[in-house]
């Protein structure tokens, strides 16, 4: 339990996609003023963050994390000064902002690139990871790209291979170059005089490749249901030293200005993730935990696991997060089911550390169907593995129950994930029962009670399908309880308990006794025997 928490341990972040949350300019995309046009709502909601996905020029074929130009706006989605005008306006609210950094790679037209093939002469040639092919033509190694092909693209000029590690418009900067490093810092030092408030720097564990470039060993336990890129254990392309040494360089910025944040991709296992905390706690303020993305049952029993073996691994002093999903991850209410949609939500904000929130899955937007041929936007990584179509999660945010969600007054760059009219921010204002008012009454809770915003975590007995912790603070605590079964079930109280909040609310169908609770199918709690809520 942090002595003096900071707006980050206190807060729940909010993503958005910024070309999926509002159009403004009337162009079916969403855009800077289109999400100005949202703060009220976000306000209402009473999200302390917002993170946003890379708002830069780009060449789209990575749907936005292939940068052409660091310190600029795409012009689809606004100006510099939109940026600013956005930015005042959520300080003004005492809202945060935090930007989506991408170090790994460029896009293949951004002028750096152009200038770095132009030549292998070129003072900037080794700005990018190039390589000779090999004698008889080929590639440098056996590395493969998160999207299904090898990770070298060649080139003429300079007749060389260059390495990416995403798509082969997404060349990877050498960070063993000095300058790059440099120049990553002054863009980040651009945006922190700006007022942003950190950063989420995407695939943190892919900056350090091994120098000598060696060969990956094959996985001996891949098979057919795993993806083409998990055909080889990947020691030596990523989650290297060297990617903890430019993590603890990016940090080193961040802390130049007062009050900042630096959130890590770590797309790994929670034991090789944490890591990235760093051994002083002086790389990522928080590296992403994605342990419950990766749950296919979702019972009381695994999700227990799971933020157990999380809470051991993290270093002394490491502070946890917890997400459910975010713009690469179908939607949670798809993978959960629609009768624990709820139940997940007061996970996710009832557990020790920071949450962050997917745009959308405050109103239980599922899955989006995009089997349609005719889309003019695709997923590249999905060409190789269908069923890794992140623009199933990336549809418009739905606002009200007309033609185009409220979102545009013209046909959106994607259509809606449903049309259901429950499933607007509209209708579910205005129904006390809905998803979108247990969510905002959890961030509510988290606000007015110390124990659920940074109270020391602690697992309780419970019977079976039944998640129980306590969350407890000097102040008070909160024990929850969550029935994961489609039946009811009974769990034992050590005293007398009143239900703060339950997923049922505004009528509570849990019946609480002297010692014991009755919880009912899918039902989740929050119950305490004191609760004194903070001081305003």
């Amino acid at each position: 339990m942090p002595e003096s928490p900071t707006w980050w341990q206190r807060g729940v972040f909010y993503q958005i996609y910024p070309r999926s949350f509002r159009d403004a300019s009337g162009d079916g995309l969403g855009d800077l003023r289109g999400i100005h046009e949202g703060i009220d709502y976000l306000a209402w909601l009473g999200v302390d963050a917002i993170w946003l996905s890379p708002i830069y020029p780009s060449e789209d074929v990575d749907l936005g994390y292939d940068v052409s130009d660091y310190c600029a706006v795409d012009p689809r989605l606004g100006t510099l000064a939109d940026f600013d005008r956005l930015l005042d306006a959520l300080h003004e609210r005492d809202i945060k902002l935090v930007l989506d950094l991408v170090p790994n790679h460029t896009s293949d037209r951004h002028p750096l690139f152009l200038e770095s093939r132009s030549s292998a002469d070129h003072p900037r040639h080794d700005w990018y990871v190039w390589r000779d092919p090999t004698p008889d033509g080929s590639p440098p190694n056996n590395w493969q790209s998160y999207f299904g092909d090898r990770a070298w693209e060649y080139a003429e000029p300079p007749g060389k291979w260059y390495l990416h590690s995403c798509h082969r418009g997404q060349p990877d900067l050498n960070w063993d170059n000095p300058a790059v490093a440099q120049a990553i810092q002054e863009v980040m030092r651009f945006w922190l005089s700006r007022g942003v408030d950190g950063f989420r720097v995407d695939a943190l564990w892919l900056l350090g490749k091994d120098r000598e470039l060696r060969n990956n060993p094959p996985n001996r336990d891949w098979h057919e249901g795993l993806p083409a890129w998990a055909r080889l254990e990947r020691v030596y392309s990523e989650d290297r030293a060297e990617s903890h040494e430019h993590a603890r360089l990016l940090r080193s910025v961040v802390d130049e200005f007062p009050d900042r944040l630096m959130i890590g991709e770590v797309v790994l296992p929670p034991d090789r993730a944490v890591a990235y905390y760093g051994d002083d706690l002086d790389e990522a303020n928080f590296p992403h935990n994605f342990a419950l993305t990766e749950l296919r049952d979702w019972s009381a029993e695994e999700v227990r696991a799971v933020v157990e073996g999380y809470e051991a691994v993290l270093p002394a002093g490491a502070w946890p997060n917890w997400l459910l999903g975010d713009h690469d991850f179908s939607r949670i209410a798809s993978r959960v089911g629609p009768e624990r949609s709820r139940l997940v939500q007061m996970l996710l904000l009832s557990l020790r550390g920071t949450p962050t929130c997917y745009y959308g899955d405050e109103l239980g937007l599922p899955t989006a169907d995009l089997s349609r041929s005719d889309l003019a936007v695709v997923d590249p990584q999905a060409a190789g593995a269908p069923w890794r179509n992140r623009l199933t999660a990336r549809t418009p945010m739905q606002w009200s129950p007309t033609r185009y969600g409220g979102f545009s007054e013209v046909e959106p760059w994607l259509p809606l994930a449903s049309d259901e009219p429950e499933l607007t921010v509209q209708r579910q204002r205005d129904d006390r029962a809905s998803v979108l008012h247990l969510f905002r009454s959890l961030i509510r809770l988290r606000k007015e009670i110390p124990a659920l915003a940074v109270g020391a975590y602690r697992s309780l007995p419970a019977p079976p399908d039944v998640f129980s912790f306590e969350r407890h603070h000097p102040d008070g605590s909160v024990e929850v309880h969550l029935n994961f079964a489609d039946r009811a079930r009974e769990v034992e109280l050590a005293g007398p308990r009143r239900i703060v909040l339950s997923t049922v609310e505004p009528a509570p169908s849990a019946k609480v006794g002297e010692t014991s609770l009755t919880l009912q199918p899918y039902e989740g709690v929050l119950v305490s025997a004191q609760v004194r809520t903070a001081t305003r």
